[in-house]
């Protein structure tokens, strides 16, 4: 893997007139890596998500994809992007073959129908061609989103919640997909509130809370080096897991 990061994140400030949404935060995402940005609601990770699509200026800090500063949101940082949300804002009637022709447009990528089938067979919706988007479970969805976002080999996959309402098996599909896109030399940043989810897939996690990262590392190092935390040991039952150290440092109140 290499050293020079494909992402790099240094001392970001995100404030919403009197509110600071993120506050000096700094990591990194690694070529070929899957990181995971964890939090509660209101921790900062959306904030921080804009910021890295060119969605909106930070307030201070830098922020550097594959070697372009998200301050200016210019083609060259699209083109090293690719994004997936939570909820998808696909034309909700058109079909699916029609929707990846389009964003291959968009994405400047030539592409014939042979691709497209391979694309979509390669997603496991090779029988789905022809259904409007609408028509796909949320499962399909989801997996469908991820192809459209890796249509123009992307140096940076950037995932909300990818698997939230999915059920267990659509979950892993998905988890096999975001490990493929590392295979073929991608990078992934992805937020998650499942600890099952970010300690099954990620390589290592920032914890991040109030604006502020609280955490960083290999999910099982950060397991080793908090299990003697007495607010983890407090709110741990058996053997310390990644999410026990997630509400030790985060705290149990309940986020809206």
């Amino acid at each position: 893997m290499a050293e020079d990061p494909v992402l790099d994140v240094q001392g970001l400030v995100v404030r919403y007139g009197a509110q600071t949404a993120v506050d000096g935060l700094s990591f990194s995402v690694r070529r070929g890596e899957i990181f995971g940005l964890l939090g509660p609601n209101g921790a900062g990770k959306t904030s921080t998500l804009s910021v890295i699509e060119g969605l909106r200026a930070p307030d201070a800090g830098r922020v550097i994809v594959d070697g372009h500063d998200a301050g200016h949101a210019t083609s060259a940082l699209k083109a090293r992007l690719g994004v997936q949300l939570q909820a998808s804002s696909f034309q909700a009637e058109l079909r699916i073959e029609d929707i990846t022709r389009l964003y291959a447009g968009l994405y400047g990528v030539p592409i014939t129908r042979r691709q497209i089938d391979e694309r979509l067979r390669d997603a496991g919706l090779a029988q789905e061609h022809g259904k409007p988007f609408k028509k796909l479970s949320g499962g399909q969805q989801q997996r469908f989103s991820l192809m459209v976002a890796m249509l123009h080999g992307p140096s940076i996959l950037l995932l909300d919640e990818p698997t939230t309402g999915l059920d267990p098996q659509s979950r892993r599909q998905l988890w096999d997909r975001i490990e493929e896109s590392r295979g073929a030399g991608g990078s992934v940043l992805l937020t998650t509130h499942s600890m099952e989810e970010a300690q099954a897939v990620c390589d290592r996690v920032a914890i991040m809370d109030h604006g502020r990262l609280l955490a960083l590392g290999s999910p099982g190092s950060l397991v080793a080096e908090h299990r003697g935390d007495p607010r983890v040991l407090a709110v741990a039952h058996g053997d310390v897991t990644l999410e026990d150290v997630f509400i030790g440092l985060t705290g149990r109140t309940v986020r809206d």
